[in-house]
């Protein structure tokens, strides 16, 4: 399989923050440096990047030329736009190796996601993440992650403050969302001391906070739904995933071709198995990379299946019996999840482009 060297002319490597991106143009056959330039995050300061990028590689067309971004979906999102806007190939840096006694800046950076593309298979590269619903998604996991818990941070301050002074309301167990409610409604009360007026009124913020909030929740699972239905209602079909659960799995499955396999897909939500085996000892222990987001979806889908799908009860029930550890069978469930799930929007994707 072809790697980056033979492929393209020359590689720019991205080193991102927030307030300046560092770049440095290297050819790709020779890893010789081109030239490194530093331009801040404004709008100006990217089209001047883009333009630097495009007169210090001329002699080269755009399809011939590799950007290798670090934070594609975080710092660098605002420059991975315009470079795919301007016709560029644009790629996750692979993670940095930090060796120890060796320097450290944002050139050194840079000139290092550039270098690590070199030697890389062009087919295995990971793509950056674009397109419409992605953003969409995007926006709307983050912002609903955000709420649920601002939503529990209340929640527990409401239920220490019920607990703490005599406002009517029984807190020995959490009070549920009715009487939220009716605490939210409640007035001042006279006859009070001072300490109960100023906790009643907290308890009044809190509580309206939270139905604030079970509200907006109420919203962004209904625009989730929406979306996902409109763009991979299969998903929704599968046992165990709802409108959240999907929206995350489709956030980072970004587009078809992205993830070349399976064993990709499951790579990025660290679900394949990590062999540790030694002697006459078999063993596959935690991995604890890849995009944990997806790893929690899929995890969430796996404990919800393991209460209510039979199948996968009787999955459970018959690795038990073989002796396999609960948590080595869920790990076994969350890679067969994947594979599903891979599938199931390969299918999509092929079935839409037929259509």
């Amino acid at each position: 399989m072809p790697i980056v060297a033979d492929c393209y002319r020359y590689v720019v490597g991205v080193d991102t923050h927030s307030a300046t991106h560092s770049y440095c143009i290297i050819e790709a056959a020779t890893a010789k440096v081109v030239d490194e330039a530093v331009f801040p995050t404004s709008a100006a300061g990217l089209a001047r990047a883009v333009a630097w990028i495009g007169r210090r590689t001329a002699t080269a067309a755009v399809t011939e030329i590799l950007l290798s971004v670090e934070g594609t979906n975080s710092y660098g999102t605002r420059l991975t736009r315009a470079l795919l806007g301007a016709g560029y190939r644009v790629a996750d840096a692979p993670a940095p190796k930090r060796d120890r006694g060796k320097s450290k800046t944002d050139a050194i950076d840079a000139r290092t996601a550039a270098l690590a593309m070199v030697p890389r298979e062009r087919d295995g590269l990971a793509d950056a993440r674009t397109g419409d619903l992605h953003e969409c998604l995007k926006t709307l996991v983050a912002a609903r992650d955000r709420m649920a818990r601002e939503k529990t941070r209340q929640f527990n301050a409401l239920v220490a403050m019920l607990r703490d002074h005599d406002l009517g309301i029984d807190a020995r167990r959490k009070p549920g969302l009715p009487t939220v409610k009716q605490i939210a409604r409640w007035r001042e009360r006279a006859g009070d001391s001072r300490a109960e007026q100023f906790a009643r009124a907290e308890a009044i913020q809190l509580a309206q906070r939270i139905v604030a909030l079970q509200g907006l929740l109420a919203q962004n699972l209904a625009s989730l739904r929406e979306l996902v239905t409109a763009h991979a209602p299969v998903l929704l079909q599968m046992p165990g995933v709802g409108p959240v659960n999907a929206a995350i799995i489709l956030t980072a499955w970004a587009y078809h071709g992205r993830l070349k396999s399976e064993a990709a897909f499951a790579a990025l939500g660290g679900v394949c198995p990590i062999e540790v085996s030694s002697g006459n000892r078999e063993h596959r222990r935690l991995n604890t990379g890849g995009d944990r987001q997806l790893n929690r979806a899929l995890h969430s889908i796996v404990l919800t299946n393991s209460r209510s799908d039979q199948q996968t009860q009787q999955f459970i029930a018959a690795r038990i019996a073989q002796g396999k550890h609960p948590r080595a069978i869920r790990r076994t469930l969350k890679r067969y999840t994947a594979r599903r799930i891979y599938r199931l929007l390969t299918h999509l994707e092929v079935t839409t482009a037929a259509a």
